[in-house]
């Protein structure tokens, strides 16, 4: 066993699902073997999403049946968090207007809580989150309750979600509906927001975690938020391109792939005197752009490049058609 594995750094992955373990109802290729590897090094994992529409029982029969390594309680959902949000905040027994799936239903009864789906019955809060069938009417529902005083809580606030079709309208999307209408801003649970990594550390009670995501704005953020390490792989939302013009936030520790990074050493990207260097290849900021030199590996290309377009942003971020031309000039920009 390969003891130098970036894997061997951590003791917990918090994983993301969509985009990183599958894409709709199908693996993404080598994901599964990856973490049945990790779990056979020992490591704990814990699949966080900030999907709401299924149930933890339900998650992981889907990640069992593509080969990964899960049970139930491996699974932490943004609507296991939203609901510990609202149960923090009123009374046990309340009434709650769920704008979704079976699995913020079920979160809430976890916590004592009792789901409705009309404003008659006087719910003290709404909460929303995906689902495939959701209505106008409960839509209409929870507009109503939140123009009555009730507290309006959203399991997450991703604007798209990947499948293997392209990439859908997100709970973030159907959320600004009911925020349209009443001019209320809701409480996000999910990530990038604090709720759902705190319930991730109070279930795994991890000390040297990393999350795995394929999004900057909400894995590698909330990692970012959370003061932990993040790996980017590129089997889902973000792309070479998004990594180049990341600000501070959204910049991960790594970037790989896929998965099987996991179990291999990380390249050194090392600061040489003009520039930064990996496996190959040399990035240079001169004269206000990007410029890659070198061959290899694309991936060590972009490692590289990121480390220079970063430290020429500092605290902000880089121009698209800074980096634009040495990414075409040495690899695909999908990454």
């Amino acid at each position: 066993m390969d003891t130098d594995a970036l894997i061997d750094l951590y003791d917990t992955l918090l994983l993301d699902l969509d985009g990183v373990v599958y894409l709709g109802r199908d693996a993404v290729p080598g994901a599964p073997e990856a973490l049945r590897r990790a779990a056979e090094r020992g490591v704990r994992l814990a699949y966080v999403t900030n999907n709401a529409s299924r149930t933890p029982g339900a998650i992981a029969q889907h990640l069992s049946a593509l080969g990964a390594p899960a049970i139930p309680d491996d699974v932490v959902t943004s609507a296991q968090a939203a609901a510990r949000l609202v149960a923090e905040r009123v009374a046990p027994g309340a009434a709650v207007l769920v704008v979704g799936g079976m699995g913020l239903r079920t979160a809430l009864r976890a916590h004592g809580l009792r789901p409705v789906s009309t404003a008659l019955d006087s719910p003290v809060a709404v909460v929303q989150g995906i689902a495939p069938d959701l209505s106008y009417g409960l839509l209409a529902e929870g507009t109503l309750a939140v123009r009555e005083g009730a507290l309006f809580v959203a399991a997450n606030a991703d604007s798209t979600m990947p499948t293997g079709r392209g990439e859908f309208p997100g709970n973030g999307a159907m959320v600004r509906v009911i925020a349209t209408a009443t001019g209320v801003e809701p409480i996000v649970a999910g990530k990038p927001e604090p709720p759902l990594h705190r319930e991730s550390m109070l279930r795994t009670g991890s000390r040297r975690p990393l999350v795995v995501g394929d999004r900057l704005d909400t894995d590698i953020e909330g990692a970012t938020n959370a003061g932990v390490d993040s790996l980017l792989v590129l089997t889902g939302v973000a792309n070479a391109l998004d990594v180049l013009t990341a600000a501070p936030r959204h910049r991960p520790t790594y970037v790989a792939d896929d998965l099987s990074a996991l179990h291999r050493p990380y390249p050194e990207v090392r600061r040489v005197r003009d520039g930064w260097t990996c496996d190959g290849w040399t990035a240079r900021w001169q004269e206000g752009a990007l410029t890659l030199e070198g061959g290899g590996e694309p991936l060590d290309g972009l490692r590289a490049a990121s480390a220079a377009t970063w430290e020429a942003a500092g605290e902000g971020r880089a121009d698209e058609d800074a980096v634009k031309a040495a990414l075409d000039s040495a690899f695909s920009p999908a990454g």
